[in-house]
């Protein structure tokens, strides 16, 4: 299994252009597959660059209903022609930071042929599951940041009903793939006990304090590699670096074997 970043906030190479999103390109087995699309087109220019094709993409997934997740949705339509997108039911949702700045979906694209919508839990293809993990309990409640959904017309504070994670199953090892881990990156770890996890943590408006390192010694109990980017916060990253045997950053560009 290999995953590449195809876009991310960082990159170690000019080459590649970066933003403040996420864009993965997983292959495993037969399955190519794309998860995410970043906030705009870039995750399909870096893609050329590192010659990778996307329509030949078999099988897409949108972690959550974000515009920096989903906003090159309507590109990677247009480049690919066949591969099916699955995406939460609740992903077309209103979303906000606080209460004015829009963060959701372009809304006209809801009603796109090509979106599957999955609930709780959905097989995508051999050894690949989707978990939305709504009725998952938490031991930890990180609250919302600040982010809000709209909801029967009324804005609340986001319970991330709309994101969803992809665990990869092969050859015996559980790759979980996660976006934002809005849910909670302690949690999420704790209900999948993966091996292998590769996503954001959320935790770049975290201070870098004793709080934060005990998120890091948490994580740090379970035998899972983390491959991290995105919402962490690099300087996060480098805090709880000191805490963790096994966590790594990918940036654009960058790619891991599995």
């Amino acid at each position: 299994m290999q995953i590449t970043a195809l876009v991310e906030n960082t990159s170690q190479d000019k080459k590649f252009g970066i933003e403040h999103g996420l864009s993965l390109y997983i292959e495993a087995g037969s399955q190519k597959i794309l998860f995410d699309m970043g906030q705009t087109g870039v995750f399909a220019e870096n893609a050329k660059v590192l010659g990778i094709s996307l329509s030949d993409v078999t099988t897409a997934v949108l972690s959550h209903g974000h515009y920096d997740h989903g906003g090159g949705l309507a590109r990677f339509l247009e480049i690919n022609k066949k591969a099916p997108v699955y995406v939460s039911r609740y992903a077309f949702e209103g979303h906000y930071n606080g209460t004015e700045k829009y963060i959701g979906l372009n809304k006209n694209l809801r009603g796109n042929e090509r979106l599957i919508y999955a609930d709780d839990m959905a097989s995508i293809g051999k050894g690949l599951t989707l978990y939305s993990c709504n009725n998952h309990t938490k031991k930890h409640d990180l609250g919302s940041f600040g982010l809000n959904a709209e909801v029967n017309g009324e804005l609340l504070p986001d319970d991330f009903r709309h994101e969803q994670y992809l665990l990869i199953e092969e050859n015996g090892k559980k790759v979980l793939i996660s976006g934002c881990s809005h849910k909670g990156i302690l949690d999420i770890t704790e209900w999948f006990q993966p091996d292998v996890l590769v996503g954001g943590f959320h935790f770049s408006k975290l201070p870098l304090d004793g709080t934060l390192a005990g998120y890091a010694k948490y994580l740090n109990q379970f035998n899972t590699v983390f491959y991290t980017c995105h919402c962490t916060g690099t300087l996060q990253y480098e805090f709880m670096k000191k805490h963790m045997e096994h966590l790594f950053y990918l940036s654009a560009g960058q790619s891991i074997t599995i």
